[in-house]
């Protein structure tokens, strides 16, 4: 076993030198690093028996390359097979469940027709359905799911399918794989993304609103309008629509819809439970 048992610092200092350098070998620092690190993801993954899909942004049909270009899904995960090149299906994050629910849940979890089993409990994924996924749309019967959440609101979405693609009960593999398969696949792609990001900026830097500000634009995002927000939180209408148009001029918005846009990508205006 590559992970001792928890004990005494002495018996895991072995087991954590392997995990920092698992770390550092998944890093990306320059693009002429992401095919190596995909390759160490992936042989990682293969020391279990599982293969790795990864996804960097389930919004863009855009593939995950490396610095010569090469669809990293058929070059370093080796989806080339009859019926495995699901990346080049652009509908699929539209489509599948898998994509779907990782816009839900942000910790590891695995999956079969039976349904979502995570880490804790997560209404939202009840009302997917997964029978007809696994049993007519999906190669394996099971899979571990891996979303990475990212800035600027980007979801990132990655499978590790067990080789035994008849296998219907992976709850012992997430067990023991689930945490370093989530640890190291958000390392990989955190840093593949920000790399691979271009230097043109869609969102100002260094963007501070202010409280009354985040106010209005929450009640905005909800669908109020400016008097119904004046009415909300207790001043006058004109005031509110100064928030608002302060928070446009910081966040160079061109109107209130990407004004909302943008700070929701930035984190402002959190979710409606």
């Amino acid at each position: 076993m590559p992970f001792a048992e928890p004990g005494c610092l002495e018996n895991n200092v072995e087991p954590f030198h392997r995990t920092h350098d698992l770390v550092e070998q998944v890093t990306v620092r320059d693009v002429h690093d992401i095919r190596d690190c995909a390759l160490a993801l992936c042989n990682f993954a293969a020391e279990f028996d599982f293969r790795a899909a990864l996804c960097g942004d389930i919004a863009t049909s855009e593939p995950m390359v490396d610095a010569q270009g090469n669809v990293l899904a058929a070059d370093a995960f080796g989806w080339l097979g009859d019926g495995e090149r699901w990346w080049e299906d652009h509908r699929l994050a539209l489509r599948s469940p898998l994509p779907r629910a990782c816009r839900y849940e942000a910790e590891p979890f695995w999956c079969n027709a039976q349904g979502f089993h995570t880490l804790t409990p997560n209404p939202y994924l009840d009302e997917i359905g997964l029978t007809d996924f696994f049993e007519s749309r999906f190669r394996a019967r099971a899979t571990i799911v891996v979303p990475v959440h990212l800035p600027f609101a980007q979801v990132s979405a990655n499978c590790f399918i067990h080789r035994d693609l008849a296998k219907t009960d992976l709850a012992e593999e997430f067990a023991e794989l689930g945490a370093i398969l989530g640890l190291l696949t958000r390392r990989f792609i955190s840093t593949y993304v920000s790399t691979m990001r271009s230097h043109k900026r869609r969102i100002p830097g260094n963007c501070d609103l202010t409280k009354r500000e985040v106010e209005c634009l929450r009640w905005a995002a909800l669908g109020k309008t400016d008097r119904e927000v004046s009415e909300i939180i207790g001043i006058s209408h004109a005031t509110v629509r100064y928030h608002l148009q302060r928070a446009a001029e910081k966040l160079e918005s061109v109107n209130r819809t990407q004004t909302i846009f943008k700070a929701g990508q930035l984190g402002f205006l959190g979710a409606s439970n």
